[in-house]
């Protein structure tokens, strides 16, 4: 049974940091590509951030360029998106997904896999 777990979401101030985590089981994690995606109320789930099963390549987002980092560590089985200098904008839940097989990173359906989100609340 696979799980993907996430957590170190919270409310911070404008120009603050958060480092998500996403620990996963059941599945060979490093031969599945990772991603973050980040969903407001009422609103489409939406591409942040990926990265390739053995973590040699990243993507991420226009509007978090030179703000947010996706990186993985396969021996820990766990993804993370450290994010800086947040912006109120960057509230919502966000979601960490696993694809054993990708073409279209920004695609949600193209990830098998979700965790249960977390929370990130950023307040001006």
């Amino acid at each position: 049974q696979v799980q993907l777990v996430e957590s170190g979401g919270g409310l911070v101030q404008a120009g603050g940091s958060l480092r998500l985590s996403c620990a996963a089981s059941g599945l060979t994690f490093n031969t599945y590509a990772m991603a973050w995606f980040r969903q407001e109320p009422g609103k489409e789930r939406l591409f942040v951030a990926a990265v390739t099963p053995i973590g040699g390549r990243t993507y991420y987002v226009d509007s978090v360029k030179g703000r947010f980092a996706i990186s993985r560590d396969n021996a820990k089985n766990t993804l993370y998106l450290q994010m800086n200098s947040l912006k109120p904008e960057d509230t919502a839940v966000y979601y960490c997904a696993a694809a054993s097989w990708v073409e279209v990173l920004t695609a949600p359906h193209e990830y098998e896999y979700w965790g249960q989100g977390t929370q990130v609340t950023v307040s001006s």
